[in-house]
């Protein structure tokens, strides 16, 4: 599978911004998305993930910001990210996988600035 994620931008802080993450292939609801960022200077880090019965999770700092959700019919998993603040400023990127274990395809990544 192919995917590929759009959606960043420049934004103030407090503002929405929605990610999406297309994906290549006809079995895209049997995939798990997670989602990860990396900011400056910094590690890569998930942000939250999608199962292939659409359960999510979500890191610490985003629960209650940050919304996943799936369309299967367009082959599309989304970010929605709101209240976004500086420290959010990172290259966001998705992955699927198809079995337990490490994410084994990743998409192009889009970058979210946050302005104060």
């Amino acid at each position: 599978v192919q995917l590929q994620a759009s959606g960043g931008g420049l934004v103030q802080a407090g503002a929405s911004l929605k990610l999406s993450c297309a994906a290549s292939g006809r079995t895209f609801s049997s995939y798990a998305v997670g989602w990860f960022r990396q900011g400056p200077g910094k590690e890569r880090e998930p942000v939250g993930g999608i199962n292939t019965n659409s359960n999510t999770v979500y890191a610490e700092f985003v629960k209650g910001r940050f919304t996943i959700s799936r369309d299967n019919a367009k082959n599309t998993v989304y970010l929605q990210m709101n209240s976004l603040k500086v420290e959010d400023t990172a290259v966001y990127s998705c992955a699927a996988r198809n079995a337990p274990g490490p994410y084994k395809y990743w998409g192009q990544e889009t970058l979210v600035t946050v302005s104060s």
